[in-house]
C-alpha cells in the first residue's frame, strides 16, 4: 500500500538561502536533507518556498512526522506568500 506524505511535514525538509549573483542578497528555498529530490543530472533540486505545501513523496523511507498534517498544511498554503521575496543579508555595525 502506497501513503503519500507531505513534504513541508517532514523533519528532512528544510528551508535554506540560495544565493544569486549578488552575495548580499538571496531568496529562499526548500530542499530534502536525505537528497529525495534529484534532477535527471543527478544534481540536488530545490524548490521554491511557496510550493512546499504541494511536494508530496510516496512511501518515502525518510519520513519523519513532525506533527499533525491538518491543519498544518492548509495554513502553510494560506500564509507562505505566493512570489519569491527577496532578502538582504544584514551586516554588522
Amino acid at each position: 500500500m502506497s501513503e503519500k506524505v507531505y513534504c513541508a511535514n517532514c523533519l528532512q525538509c528544510v528551508v535554506v538561502r540560495n544565493y544569486e549573483s549578488e552575495q548580499d542578497k538571496y531568496i529562499l528555498r526548500v530542499k530534502c536533507n536525505k537528497k529525495k529530490w534529484s534532477k535527471r543530472s543527478g544534481e540536488e533540486k530545490l524548490y521554491k518556498y511557496f510550493t512546499v505545501a504541494r511536494r508530496m513523496q510516496t512511501d518515502c523511507e525518510f519520513y519523519e512526522e513532525m506533527g499533525d498534517i491538518l491543519p498544518y498544511i492548509k495554513n502553510l498554503k494560506k500564509e507562505l506568500p505566493i512570489k519569491d521575496e527577496i532578502y538582504m543579508v544584514k551586516t554588522a555595525s
